[in-house]
């Protein structure tokens, strides 16, 4: 296919914004792993989570989980995505399904060089059921129905549960057992698009591709 020179020029100066991007890319991640670890967890937050055969969907099946628990041995890092599912909703927000149905088919990477988990502020029941229908069975899930840990972490709005939020927090463990809080970015409703995360699905980047690019498109479940 013949290129016209105007066409070349402009794919030559977008190359150049493109390699600018990467370099910019590198050093916001240069920056994100030089944050101390200052800010140690002092509360022993809770979770309720159930067996890993989503079928099996019945309290007497659940048991409590510890934030340490969600450290397997030798593993001293930790992801969490936080799903927008409120204690009251009948489903999550179509973003954070997209998310976390593409956190499901990359868990079994993840795992095998961090730990990587979701937790939702719904009852677990519900929670199940619907992964159980989308078939999210490669993913660790966990309620914080009856936690105040969502809000502690600012994805929730402290005098009103039904005001969820979709982010990534990251936790460290350290050698003698203490964890840290090290990171965590909220995808907040007043940003265009959710941009804030949408670095962790290859959707609206694909899209971006595209003359049209994103423009108003949102998922929907």
């Amino acid at each position: 296919m013949r290129q016209t020179t105007n066409y070349q020029q402009a794919r030559d100066d977008l190359l150049v914004a493109e390699q600018e991007l990467i370099k910019q890319r590198e050093r916001v991640a240069m920056l994100r792993r030089e944050l101390p670890l200052e800010n140690k967890v002092e509360k022993n937050y809770t979770f309720l989570e159930g067996p890993k055969d989503l079928s099996r969907n019945s309290s007497k099946d659940f048991f409590s989980t510890d934030l340490a628990s969600l450290f397997a041995p030798g593993k001293n890092e930790l992801i969490i995505a936080h799903m927008m599912f409120a204690p009251d909703a009948k489903k999550p927000c179509p973003m954070c399904n997209m998310w976390v149905e593409g956190y499901n088919g990359i868990a079994d990477y993840l795992n095998q060089a961090t730990n990587f988990v979701v937790i939702a502020r719904t009852q677990l029941e519900r929670l199940h059921r619907w992964a159980r229908d989308h078939n999210w069975h490669k993913l660790r899930l966990l309620s914080s129905y009856e936690s105040s840990f969502n809000a502690d972490f600012g994805l929730e709005a402290k005098t009103d549960p039904k005001r969820q939020m979709p982010g990534v927090s990251v936790f460290v463990r350290q050698a003698n057992g203490d964890i840290y809080h090290y990171y965590t970015t909220a995808s907040l409703f007043e940003n265009i698009h959710h941009r804030a995360m949408d670095l962790f699905t290859p959707v609206w980047n694909l899209l971006d591709l595209t003359p049209s690019g994103r423009s108003e498109w949102m998922p929907s479940v």
